[in-house]
């Protein structure tokens, strides 16, 4: 028993596997301790996730070179088993080829970013990191209104890069255009409600116009695209029921449903303050069905007369006789 232990341990493939152990061991440890020590000593987080990324791929790197360099006599042998299991190999992992082939097309090719707001594979949300196989995002909506967090975290195959358009809310341009419609009631003064919005949306989001314009001038240069107006404006619409005042603005991505809450907020207060000369007109209520009728009932057709189409059989041809109007043939 025990030669045969001493034997088996003399086997030069058995120490080299026992050494390319002991270093991933302490690789993979060094690694950790590079990682732990960055998150407690970088405070931005942009360069804290980078630079972890950075530590991440260099001990995969160093882990691949040690084991390259131990094994480097078998490699003749180990290429040519590759080379005759290629084909089954890349049937068989051909989702994760295209995954790996996912990541280097985000990662070179500007799709999206850690830290954009995105809609990958159906998914919306916020990108909170990209891996070699797996893009991770933190999901927005669903159950909850607004673009806000539900708590979620989704990981979506990098390969649907490939597949469907990817849907970004913050690359080039981190702003969106947004609206509020007002509806006012007929007889307010429409030049003091079109004052009154346009002066809430100025002062709710008059902040971003220098940065977006800033941003789209660099869109222009970027993109074969048209100089876009980034001030605030308000436009009217008049319908059946009241004016409709519809405040276009641009905002940023992530602010879209506070800078509507604050904007509603100031609107009411200036209304109110008008003493009736804008206000917003009352909720319309449905009247209420009759008795003994359902709303979703069927309705019956309405008869054309007294006792409707009636037929009678004369002595000549079947005619149709209408209440007004003279028999008419078939």
């Amino acid at each position: 028993m025990n030669q045969e232990l001493e034997r088996w341990l003399a086997d030069p493939s058995v120490r080299r596997l026992g050494v390319l152990v002991g270093g991933v061991v302490v690789l993979w440890t060094a690694s950790r301790l590079a990682r732990g020590w960055l998150s407690h000593h970088v405070a931005n987080l942009d360069t804290r996730y980078r630079a972890r990324k950075v530590v991440g791929f260099a001990t995969y790197g160093a882990i691949f070179l040690f084991g390259t360099t131990l094994f480097s006599a078998n490699l003749r042998q180990l290429t040519l088993a590759l080379g005759v299991a290629g084909a089954g190999i890349a049937f068989a992992l051909q989702e994760v080829i295209a995954s790996v082939a996912g990541w280097a097309a985000v990662a070179f090719g500007g799709f999206y970013n850690v830290g954009d707001r995105v809609q990958v594979g159906g998914i919306r949300g916020d990108v909170i990191d990209i891996g070699v196989l797996r893009t991770t995002v933190m999901e927005c909506g669903e159950w909850v209104r607004g673009d806000q967090y539900n708590g979620r975290i989704v990981r979506v195959a990098n390969s649907f890069v490939f597949k469907e358009p990817v849907f970004n809310y913050s690359g080039d341009f981190p702003f969106l255009w947004d609206e509020v419609v007002v509806p006012v009631r007929y007889g307010s003064d429409p030049r003091l409600a079109r004052e009154l919005i346009e002066r809430a949306v100025r002062e709710v989001v008059g902040g971003y116009v220098s940065h977006a314009t800033s941003a789209w001038e660099k869109m222009v240069r970027k993109y074969r695209i048209e100089d876009a107006r980034i001030e605030p404006m308000v436009m009217l619409i008049a319908n059946d029921n009241w004016l409709e005042f519809a405040a276009r603005y641009v905002v940023d991505f992530k602010r879209r449903r506070t800078v509507k809450d604050e904007i509603f907020t100031k609107l009411l207060d200036s209304f109110e303050a008008t003493a009736g000369r804008v206000s917003i007109p009352p909720r319309r209520r449905r009247r209420p069905p009759g008795p003994g009728l359902s709303p979703s009932a069927p309705r019956r057709p309405r008869a054309l007369g007294p006792g409707g189409p009636r037929r009678l059989r004369l002595e000549g041809p079947l005619v149709e006789r209408h209440d007004a109007g003279a028999p008419r043939p078939l």
